[in-house]
């Protein structure tokens, strides 16, 4: 399986089942999805050195520049923008209007000169004439529920958010890590693949010597030369496989276009934990993001349902304005108005009801979330803890494996040095080397995944990063 393959499944993993969130009075969505993480914003110009780049300066690269790390922070922004929105219901509301108007009325048209209500000496048709109007009018609501509630529901989801672009953070931590380690690994695997060609190469030029000698057949010599082509072509796959992998980790950290690099295969050492899995799901459901933004959301829903019941209830606002009017702005007099009212809904054809049954769905749809995440956490950190303990048993046997199938390879070219086996031997040998040394990179390196996935799964990757920056091994 590709690399790019292996991290869109690890991510899918890492982001559990958390959707976006439902449209709640332009409510800002949920946390980014899969594809975004694999993405990144270039930064800086190319440079004609060769950059050496650690793992952690991988994750540091991915924090600033990666496209879910971005959006997450852009999302938060919006949420912060809703709010405000959410609020302008509860503060006050303050306009200016200056206005200058040049009319005539007719008076007949207002009841005046019909039905005996003409005056001796007025005229039906009054004007042209002025008036200004320089007036600041003022809005406060004194008691609204659904705007309150609607405030609140906003508020936890700012929260939400902010537990979200944390989330992303971690999330990407673990991304960048991976797709190191899946780089590292690639370039192990070219390594071997090489020295095995180098190997398969050494054979060949030594059974050409043997037969030029008169010791072996010419049959072992064509036997060299074909393990010699499949062992050029595996290095050739390798060699590729591995300038992908590093081309999937350049872009999700946001390295300049055609900007070159190698990689450091000094890692930071890992904590192995010791926790329990009790310990160390309630050391998840405490502080993992994800989980904290879908408990806030819940809340945020509760909210929302609260304020489409406070719609169809009694609510009181003052209205009040103060300004001067005249014919003129030079002879314009103080005038005010203070308006109290209360608004009591009576009849809105059912529009509260649907209002508030579409709250409790979207009530229903955040809780069902919030506990299927739960127990996704729980899968989550068992999994990455029966990991764990698989890949460190599979590390300590594949390094004796790849001792002894290196020591079988050593003997069996000495054994077709001096006549004893035939190049069939050397050819079985050199296979059982490469798949020892195929083991031991996927178990060495899935050590490493396995321990980074319980730390992702218990939550605390931005914390660990920390801790360990600038320790190597």
């Amino acid at each position: 399986m590709k690399s790019a393959s292996i991290l869109v499944i690890l991510i899918t993993v890492c982001l559990g089942v958390v959707g976006p969130a439902a449209a709640q009075n332009e409510s800002p969505p949920g946390p980014p999805q899969l594809g975004v993480f694999l993405g990144g914003v270039p930064s800086g110009q190319p440079t004609a050195d060769v950059l050496t780049l650690t793992v952690l300066d991988a994750i540091g690269r991915a924090l600033d520049h990666n496209l879910g790390v971005l959006m997450a922070e852009q999302q938060l922004g919006r949420a912060r923008g809703v709010r405000w929105k959410a609020l302008s219901g509860l503060l006050p509301n303050v306009n200016g209007r200056v206005a200058e108007t040049r009319q005539q009325t007719n008076l007949e048209a207002f009841g005046f000169g019909s039905f005996g209500t003409s005056f001796a000496g007025v005229p039906t048709i009054v004007g042209p004439f002025n008036v200004f109007d320089a007036r600041v009018y003022v809005s406060q609501a004194i008691v609204d529920l659904g705007a309150i509630h609607d405030a609140r529901s906003e508020a936890h989801n700012v929260e939400a958010a902010r537990y979200d672009s944390a989330s992303a953070r971690d999330l990407v931590i673990h991304v960048a890590a991976d797709a190191y380690l899946m780089a590292l690994a690639a370039s192990a695997r070219a390594d071997s693949a090489r020295a095995q060609q180098q190997t398969a190469q050494s054979l060949y030029d030594q059974a050409v010597d043997l037969k030029a000698g008169g010791l072996v057949a010419g049959l072992d010599v064509v036997r060299a030369e074909v393990e010699l082509n499949m062992e050029t072509r595996r290095a050739s796959a390798a060699t590729t496989d591995f300038e992908k992998a590093k081309l999937q980790l350049a872009r999700l950290i946001g390295l300049p276009l055609g900007q070159r690099f190698t990689l450091d295969p000094n890692l930071p050492e890992l904590p192995e934990s010791n926790m329990t899995l009790e310990q160390a799901t309630e050391s998840a459901y405490a502080t993992r993001s994800d989980y904290r933004a879908a408990l806030e959301r819940v809340r945020a829903a509760e909210s929302a349902r609260q304020s489409r019941i406070g719609e169809g209830l009694p609510s009181v606002k003052v209205n009040a304005d103060y300004g001067g009017i005249g014919l003129t702005a030079a002879d314009a007099k103080g005038t005010f108005s203070v308006t109290g009212a209360v608004t009591v809904p009576l009849f809105q054809g059912g529009r509260t009801h649907g209002r508030v049954l579409e709250a409790d769905a979207d009530l229903l749809k955040r809780r069902s979330e919030a506990d299927d995440l739960k127990a996704s956490i729980y899968y989550e950190v068992r999994t990455a803890l029966l990991d764990l303990q698989s890949t460190r048993e599979q590390l300590d046997v594949a390094t004796k494996a790849r001792d002894l199938a290196a020591s079988e390879l050593v003997q069996a070219r000495d054994r077709f040095a001096a006549g004893g086996a035939s190049h069939i031997e050397v050819v079985q040998a050199q296979q059982t080397v490469a798949i020892a040394n195929e083991q031991f990179i996927n178990a060495q390196y899935g050590y490493d995944l396995a321990k980074g996935a319980l730390i992702r799964g218990i939550g605390t990757p931005e914390e660990t990063f920390r801790r360990y920056l600038g320790g190597s091994r």
